[in-house]
């Protein structure tokens, strides 16, 4: 497995996060945003100027297979093993799964 996420999937994913943001939000102010740490895509929201994070993704190597991880408020981390939110069903591997989670996850 790759160590990084290459530049050419960075593209990829910062099209994904943007057409998302265009189909699907009703609010100039509401959108998510990408970050790149390593094998790690973290995706935020900005919510009414507020930017605050929603979820982890890991790449594996395939734009339809990355590791989903929620952040809890509670606990202030990222937690892969958590499946009891709303919309834990729609998180199937993709980036579009995972923005969708986190729309039912933290309503807008």
């Amino acid at each position: 497995m790759k160590k990084d996420i290459p530049d050419d999937v960075k593209e990829k994913v910062l099209d994904i996060v943007e057409r998302f943001n265009r189909e699907n939000s009703r609010r100039a102010d509401c959108y998510y945003t990408a970050r790149f740490q390593g094998k790690y895509l973290y995706l935020d929201r900005s919510d009414y100027g507020n930017i605050g994070p929603i979820c982890r993704l890991k790449y594996t190597g395939k734009m339809d297979d990355w590791r989903f991880a929620i952040f809890k408020w509670s606990s202030e981390r990222y937690n892969p093993e958590e499946r009891m939110f709303p919309g834990s069903e729609l998180v199937d591997g993709t980036i579009e799964g995972a923005m969708k989670a986190g729309l039912q996850a933290y309503p807008v």
